[in-house]
């Protein structure tokens, strides 16, 4: 146990984790700090653009085989499973409607890519290898959930449908054409196009991740502000519980199919995090009568700066201790 909190502690004294939190403290103490919107979607266009072609690279180097094949398999069907349990959860615990836990339910099955990019970066700076086809699985976890999200809100009879428009919201969403497009030219030019563009992708990719997640840390903290009367305590329990209870599927999942520990570490944090980007973009679409200011308060306010700030610190250290990394 006393090495389990020394991975976290030190995992959790990062630049990227220390920037997050300044924007956070600056928002909540109405600092006048502020990212200019524009820059701030340039970092996250070059953060999706650098993961996704990093991924497609190893993938290159690695080639498809029956552990790529296992691992996309794993991970979607997280993301069908765990907004079941998340609906559960919520219909139990909170006293929201079924059309808002479901709506709820579709982010925590989602996966939110920025979580997934600092982990990758705690990994690395770890010193651990990790299986770069995680990418694929990572845009592979974005639709399942809305999937069976809307299932649920039909049982519920809210008359929620998977439409033309939806699918298109869904499948054509601008992070996922990013991620994936950016992955299959890395898989398609390899190591060659690395060495092109290794000073563009690699070395400015941590300081702007922290820039990036000092502006996450600005918004998380305005979300947080706004929230007051919106969520009850046992909604904002549940939005750091659900975390813990989906990072134990992943890993459940990760040591079935035999991940190396900083895989393990990603598959945790990719089924511990919650869409903030594309699923609230099909919820719109697909279920207008949930409330925004729930789905996305929790995911944002209260998800995302609990797995950046204590989850991927302690998905690291379980996944290093058990996995013997």
């Amino acid at each position: 146990m006393a090495d389990l909190l020394a991975v976290a502690g030190d995992n959790l004294l990062t630049p990227m984790i220390l920037c997050f939190a300044l924007g956070l403290f600056a928002s909540i103490a109405r600092s006048e700090l502020s990212i200019p919107e524009a820059f701030a979607k340039a970092m996250s266009i070059y953060l999706l653009f650098a993961i996704g072609f990093k991924g497609g690279v190893a993938v290159a180097g690695h080639g498809i085989d029956g552990n790529v094949l296992m691992a996309l398999v794993g991970g979607i069907a997280l993301s069908f499973a765990i907004p079941f349990v998340a609906f559960a959860l919520l219909r139990v615990m909170t006293g929201l409607s079924a059309v808002d836990a479901a709506a709820v339910a579709a982010h925590y099955g989602s996966i939110s890519i920025v979580t997934f990019v600092t982990a990758t970066s705690v990994v690395t700076g770890q010193g651990l290898p990790f299986e770069g086809y995680l990418v694929a699985v990572a845009a592979a976890m974005e639709a399942p959930a809305i999937v069976s999200a809307l299932w649920l809100a039909a049982r519920s009879g809210s008359g929620a449908r998977m439409d033309a428009r939806l699918w298109h919201e869904i499948l054509l969403n601008g992070s996922i054409v990013l991620l994936v497009g950016s992955f299959l030219i890395g898989a398609i030019t390899g190591d060659e196009g690395m060495a092109r563009i290794d000073a563009f992708i690699v070395a400015p990719f941590q300081g702007i991740l922290c820039l990036f997640l000092l502006d996450m840390g600005l918004v998380a903290g305005r979300g947080l502000r706004g929230s007051k009367g919106v969520l009850g305590l046992s909604t904002i329990v549940f939005g750091m519980v659900m975390p813990m209870i989906g990072a134990a599927m992943g890993l459940a999942v990760a040591l079935l199919i035999g991940l190396s520990a900083g895989g393990t570490a990603l598959l945790m944090t990719l089924a511990a995090s919650a869409s903030y980007i594309a699923v609230p973009a099909a919820m719109r679409v697909a279920l207008p009568e949930a409330n925004p200011s729930v789905y996305l308060t929790l995911s944002l306010g209260v998800t995302f700066p609990f797995n950046l700030i204590f989850g991927i610190p302690a998905y690291m250290a379980v996944a290093q201790t058990l996995s013997g990394g």
